[in-house]
């Protein structure tokens, strides 16, 4: 339930942007944001980091992409979320006499503090990992940053919504700015599947790690 909870504000964006561009869908991403937190304090009177975190870079983000009509700056934001979290468990890893994930799952697993070390240091790198993922889909795999660059070159206007590229444009410019718009289509995916697939994967992951740790559970005919 709160893993769906976590993911409602990015399905949204995705609906909103298969039907209305991608203006529409950072719009309704905040809107989203907001009634998630408000949601979380109404139900249990206190407000997660996370959700704020992300509430307010994505106010900020979002916010620009909206203003300037250019979508790099929300296609940022999930790497800087990424980061930050990769932040914060690094830190408790030196400081505090626990690490996060520690404070996290230890009222659950009982572990060996080295294992807690290890596990907080897996988390911390598969956040940097995931932001260095989102930026290599957006510079490199889906192309879309090169051919935004060279739709803004070729008509020379920076604030182009790539959802009216055929009312727009015509012939080869037409051809940049659909091939701009497959590359930001390819981000979107990327953002629901590829970021929540990535992250079921490495829980399950770390799953089969634990389950090399715990402590042996003792046999119920031997306390007879």
């Amino acid at each position: 339930m709160k893993l769906l909870i976590d993911f409602f504000p990015i399905l949204l964006f995705f609906i909103a942007y298969k039907l209305a561009g991608i203006y529409v869908a950072t719009g309704v991403a905040i809107v989203a944001s907001a009634a998630q937190v408000g949601w979380f304090w109404l139900r249990h009177r206190r407000v997660e980091t996370m959700h704020l975190v992300t509430l307010g870079l994505l106010v900020f983000f979002g916010g620009l992409t909206i203003a300037l009509h250019d979508p790099i700056f929300v296609m940022w934001k999930p790497t800087l979320v990424n980061w930050l979290f990769a932040i914060a468990f690094l830190g408790s890893q030196l400081i505090g006499q626990r690490t996060l994930i520690e404070r996290m799952m230890g009222h659950a697993i009982d572990l060996p503090t080295v294992i807690w070390s290890r596990l907080n240091l897996m988390w911390t790198v598969f956040f940097v990992l995931l932001g260095f993922a989102n930026l290599f889909v957006v510079y490199v795999w889906s192309g879309f940053y090169a051919a935004q660059q060279t739709l803004i070159g070729a008509t020379g206007d920076a604030a182009i919504d790539l959802s009216t590229c055929a009312a727009v444009y015509a012939d080869h410019l037409l051809a940049l700015c659909n091939a701009a718009q497959a590359g930001e289509e390819i981000w979107v995916n990327f953002k629901l599947f590829g970021m929540m697939g990535l992250t079921i994967a490495f829980v399950i992951a770390q799953a089969f790690y634990l389950s090399r740790h715990m402590p042996d559970q003792p046999d119920p005919k031997e306390t007879v």
